[in-house]
């Protein structure tokens, strides 16, 4: 599978206190990994600088093309996965290493907001994005910039050699039929583990949920500390899978994992090797914001404002694995072809997620490791 879509697999969410004591754990390397586009020369030196989770991407002409239109270059600091760069913003808020943070979605918004993370701006181009994606518009401190899916996968060769029909919905996931076949995130360390686990919490209540998650767990479901272990070494559906002999036919990943298995195959085929079971899926919504305290918030507010031009949205499908969240972005081929299309994700309001997570995280942890 491409790599990029590794962008928000592993995330830490570690509570913030946690991270306190141990900074190294939750952001990675402090320094990260820098990248620029175009170069410094007739810039006069003027820089924006992007801090990110580490699997953000964009085409090395895109980010010519923004140099171009502002004068300014882009570097790019990636602090881990998306969790452990939440985590590190807000413990070096008062020293801020950017002018703008992107890759906060709406299962951690509520920490970075109300810590005081960014500075309200209303970027260039809001009014091409629908309303149900602006969690923040009172306010505008968080901007929009793209949305995916976090579903359950499976490998079609597994069932259809034994004639067994996928399941579609949380509820066939305790199935006796799939006993054994998911491999999941731990929660506490893995963006779409949680996100998976609150998708069963928007589905079966506060009161529901855990009794849920017990049939799952006596169903066999398997619990990795993060995506890639997940996906890449236990999923027998990916092409690393393979290799490494998974043995699970049922993973949870992404809706845009299908796009992901056949880019660059040739010939292309009739559908990707993995699918999607829709009714398992939670939509997560990532942000942009202007980090508070930053050294250049008008390179910082031209950069967002370019994130909502359709330049940025209609590379992001390839780059990142996500979908554009402006009106009138064209999303490429492949991914439309092999992309699921999800009509009725379940969600949860950002402040209820803030409200319990963390309960919610440790009552998971209780029930099922």
């Amino acid at each position: 599978m491409n790599s990029t879509i590794r962008r928000r697999a592993v995330g830490t969410v570690v509570l913030a206190a946690a991270c306190a004591t141990a900074l190294a754990a939750c952001g990675g390397s402090s320094g990260g990994k820098s990248s620029a586009a175009g170069s410094s020369a007739g810039t006069g030196g003027k820089t924006v600088t992007v801090v990110s989770h580490d699997s953000f991407a964009a085409s090395k002409s895109v980010l010519a093309e923004f140099t171009k239109e502002t004068g300014y270059t882009v570097k790019v600091l990636r602090g881990g996965d998306a969790g452990a760069a939440v985590n590190q913003a807000i413990l070096t808020k008062d020293h801020p290493r950017g002018d703008v943070f992107f890759g906060v979605d709406n299962t951690l918004l509520s920490r970075a907001l109300d810590n005081g993370l960014f500075d309200p701006y209303t970027a260039k181009g809001l009014d091409q994005v629908p309303s149900d994606v602006q969690l923040d518009a009172a306010r505008h401190r968080a901007t929009p910039i793209d949305s995916g899916d976090v579903c359950v996968n499976y490998d079609r060769a597994y069932f259809t050699a034994r004639h067994l029909a996928p399941p579609q919905t949380f509820a066939d996931l305790v199935k006796p039929e799939y006993k054994n076949l998911l491999v999941t995130e731990n929660v506490a360390t893995s963006s779409p583990g949680l996100a998976f686990m609150l998708g069963s919490v928007a589905t079966y209540g506060d009161g529901g949920w855990q009794a849920y998650w017990k049939k799952l767990k006596d169903n066999g479901v398997q619990v990795v500390d993060g995506w890639e272990q997940a996906y890449n070494d236990r999923f027998s559906g990916s092409s690393a899978g393979k290799k490494a002999k998974g043995d699970r036919p049922l993973v949870v990943s992404y809706a845009s994992s299908p796009p992901a298995e056949v880019v660059g195959v040739t010939p292309a085929p009739a559908e990707s090797p993995v699918g999607v079971a829709t009714g398992t899926c939670f939509r997560q919504i990532e942000f942009a914001g202007l980090l508070h305290g930053a050294k250049n918030p008008a390179g910082g507010k031209a950069f967002i404002d370019f994130m909502l031009t359709k330049t940025f949205q209609q590379d992001m499908p390839l780059q990142m694995y996500v979908d554009p969240v402006v009106k009138g972005a064209v999303e490429p081929e492949v991914f439309v072809k092999y992309g699921a299309k999800v009509d009725h994700p379940t969600t949860l309001p950002p402040s209820e997620i803030a409200a319990k997570r963390d309960d919610w995280v440790k009552a998971w942890t209780s029930t099922v490791l």
